[in-house]
């Protein structure tokens, strides 16, 4: 547990808890912290699902302004390599990870947002890419990460403007899954998170990484990825135990081996 970044496990879903008031500015020390996390939850065996929350007011703000604002141009080519990293690092979990979004998700916080596999926001939740309005372009992810997401057009018009997006435009937009009362925000992750609990985890570890991977490649190439971890799992107890349950019109009880 850090400072401000803490893991908590229950009924095998982790929630990684941003807490740094007033507005979880993510600066070094969380990124750091981050990291920590997020790879703790993806070696423990027993988490089989990961929420990423900031609390019942604000996901996260943004990377930490004033901390920047001093850098140098070879102070941040040195460490805008670590901030990608941070959120490479939630991007990377190998377990189904969704963000659950409170108030603002802006700029670092969007990004963060991002990395996950799906994103529950409350009504009155605002998301964005502001960089621009400080002369600026996202650097931990937002230009490449949103368009994957959104589209470029779509995308381009969020960094160049600028602007806060709410909630209803977001889930339109596709930048959120889905949109709840505020006060719901967590409890509806946490339902969502538990429809993995007790899943094939090592088929779900593979379907992510086909996916992501396979998005960052020509067409040709993301088939042989999936090709790869398709026949990889013919290997696993879980498919053995997945098809003679089928076969059997029986419920599997995978085992995560």
């Amino acid at each position: 547990m850090g400072e401000f970044v803490s893991v908590e496990v229950a009924d095998q879903i982790a929630t990684i808890r941003l807490d740094r008031p007033k507005m979880n500015a993510l600066n070094m020390q969380v990124q750091r912290e981050i990291v920590e996390a997020a790879r703790e939850v993806d070696a423990d065996p027993q988490v089989q699902a990961v929420i990423v929350y900031g609390g019942e007011k604000v996901f996260a703000a943004g990377v930490d302004i004033k901390e920047m604002a001093d850098m140098s141009y070879a102070d941040m080519a040195a460490h805008s390599r670590t901030l990608q990293a941070c959120f490479t690092e939630v991007a990377r979990i190998g377990k189904p990870v969704i963000a659950a979004i409170t108030g603002y998700a802006l700029g670092g916080g969007c990004e963060l947002a991002l990395c996950a596999d799906f994103r529950v926001a409350g009504e009155s939740a605002k998301l964005g890419q502001p960089e621009i309005l400080l002369g600026l372009i996202p650097g931990a992810g937002g230009t490449q990460r949103l368009p994957r997401l959104i589209g470029p057009a779509r995308a381009k018009d969020l960094i160049f403007t600028g602007r806060h997006v709410p909630a209803a435009e977001a889930l339109d937009l596709g930048l959120v899954d889905r949109v709840v009362p505020d006060e719901q925000v967590y409890t509806a992750a946490l339902e969502w998170a538990a429809t993995f609990v007790g899943g094939p985890s090592v088929a779900l570890r593979a379907a992510k990484q086909a996916v992501d991977r396979g998005l960052e490649a020509d067409l040709d190439t993301g088939l042989e990825i999936e090709r790869l971890q398709f026949s990889g799992l013919f290997a696993t107890d879980d498919a053995k135990l997945g098809m003679r349950a089928f076969t059997e019109k029986a419920k599997p009880k995978f085992t995560g081996r």
